[in-house]
């Protein structure tokens, strides 16, 4: 079994993960903490890390169990087949949430478009698509998406 990716309705990541999950269905739904700021209050909420996008573990046989769960949208595909995420993209990315890995003390040693390697992603190579004064963008070219790693 391979992970797959499914689309979801807007803001419907971790129900249709859990959903899933309820009927026995090994789903993940990569979520980070982020505090929103009201004028009255401050609240620490989970945010998706992959917008509208869950990645499921499961059979061929049963990939149209998903279509059950309200929410679900469609599979992502590549080259005209399923998009498969490999088990060691997956521990990658759990680990770098859980460890919520700052990359380096100071960016201005980096350049747009020099490519580094993540050590908290098992040093999955990465190609610098932005900087800022405490951002890094970085295009993970195996995974095809762009994450935003936090520099001190």
């Amino acid at each position: 079994m391979s992970w797959n990716v499914i689309y979801t309705k807007s803001r419907a990541e971790q129900k249709v993960e859990e959903r899933l999950k309820n009927i026995g269905i090994e789903a993940y739904c990569p979520v980070r903490t982020e505090v929103k700021s009201w004028s009255d209050r401050k609240k620490s909420i989970l945010v998706p890390v992959l917008p509208s996008m869950v990645l499921v573990k499961i059979d061929d046989n049963k990939r149209n169990e998903v279509f059950d769960i309200p929410g679900v949208v469609r599979y992502m595909f590549w080259l005209k087949k399923h998009a498969v995420v490999r088990d060691i993209e997956v521990d990658s990315l759990k680990l770098l949430l859980e460890t919520n890995n700052i990359v380096e003390q100071n960016a201005s040693s980096y350049n747009i478009g020099d490519e580094i390697k993540i050590s908290s992603l098992e040093d999955q190579p990465g190609v610098i698509n932005k900087i800022s004064k405490n951002q890094i963008w970085v295009v993970l070219k195996q995974l095809g998406y762009v994450i935003k790693l936090k520099t001190a």
